[in-house]
Order: C-alpha cells, then sequence, then structure tokens
C-alpha cells in the first residue's frame, strides 16, 4: 500500500536490491489543528531476504509555539509533500544528540498569519537548507503535544520509536550508504 501510494504521486519506491535501502516516509493526517502528534512516520526496507516496514506516531507539522513565533521573517515553515532525494545526513540535531539532519534542499510553505491553524495553502514557497530535521522529541517519556519540539521537522513522539529508526539508519550507512531520501505523502493519497 505504502509503494502504491508513493508510485501513484510519481515518487520513487527505494529498491536497489541490497539490504537496507530505507524508504522514510511521513503521511500527514488531514487537519490544520496544531500541537499533536496525529502524523505517522514509516519506514520501510528490505533485510536482504525480507521486506519490513515500521510505523510510528510523529508529526510533519510545526508545533503551535513556532506557528506564532516562527523563527523565519517569511513564516513558519511547513514541509511540503513531496519527494526528497539524499537531503538528510546522519548527524546531531542542534548539537545535542544523532538524528537525521537536513544537508539538502527542501521545499516548505511560510505560514505568516501567526495564528492557531496550519495554513498549508499558503501561497509563500520557499526552498533551500532550513534546519527541517528527522528527530525525536521528549528523550525519556512518549510526548503527547508538539510545542516547541517542532519548527518545521518530522518529529517522532516516542524516544524508543526513534531509537529504532537511528538503528537503522547507522546499519544503513554502515552498508554504504551516505544520505537518506524522505517522501511526505498527505492521507489523501491512499
Amino acid at each position: 500500500m505504502l509503494k502504491k501510494a508513493i508510485e501513484k504521486k510519481g515518487h520513487r519506491w527505494l529498491d536497489d536490491g541490497k539490504p537496507y535501502l530505507l524508504n522514510l516516509v511521513g503521511i500527514r493526517r488531514n487537519t490544520d489543528i496544531p500541537n499533536s502528534f496525529d502524523d505517522v512516520f514509516a519506514v520501510a526496507y528490505s533485510n536482504g531476504s525480507i521486506w519490513k516496514n515500521s510505523q510510528w506516531q510523529c508529526t510533519t507539522d510545526p508545533g503551535l509555539f513556532w506557528l506564532r513565533s516562527p523563527m523565519n521573517v517569511k513564516g513558519c515553515a511547513i514541509l511540503k509533500p513531496g519527494q526528497y532525494v539524499d537531503a538528510w545526513v546522519i548527524g546531531k540535531h542542534q548539537g545535542q544528540y544523532d538524528a537525521l539532519v537536513q544537508c539538502g534542499p527542501v521545499t516548505v510553505i511560510r505560514d505568516a498569519d501567526r495564528d492557531s491553524h496550519l495554513d498549508f495553502g499558503a501561497k509563500l514557497e520557499d526552498t533551500g537548507l532550513f534546519g527541517i530535521n528527522i528527530h525525536r522529541a521528549n528523550a525519556t517519556v512518549e510526548s503527547v503535544q508538539v510545542d516547541r519540539w517542532s519548527a518545521g521537522c518530522t518529529v517522532l513522539a516516542n524516544p524508543l520509536s526513534f531509537a529504532t529508526l537511528m538503528k537503522l539508519a547507522f546499519e544503513s550507512r554502515r552498508l554504504g550508504r551516505k544520505a537518506f531520501s524522505y517522501t511526505l505523502l498527505e492521507e489523501k493519497d491512499f
């Protein structure tokens, strides 16, 4: 189902026949209400003999704090749905812990009205390097509100889920993969 949705959007399903080529996929729910981990983060890969996949609770949207107080004068970043090839590497999120950090350009929608709703239809798009990382929220417990955890990043709610993701990423890198691609889909794509 995930592969079919990706290919239906004209994106590439990653499969070169070698193990641990990770298909990283965010699925944004159809809601403009911020501050909850109501989206899905999926990873699908072959371990060399069988395909495996996992899905975890996440947010693909900024939290309420950053919607009201954006870091950028143009407005708060909301990652635009699409496929971003080789745009993340393993690095330190805010210099603190291992995460998938942005290394290639992505396109964001700038929500500039500083209200309490996500404006997915805002007209201003911005492409570049903005620190749109894939990381976790709290280090020890599962988070229930986004708040300051995301200013436009994809953030996993559960630290154990995130640890599993990073274990897969490190294994992929050990096998020679230097960068990671990420596809952001919307609920309506299924």
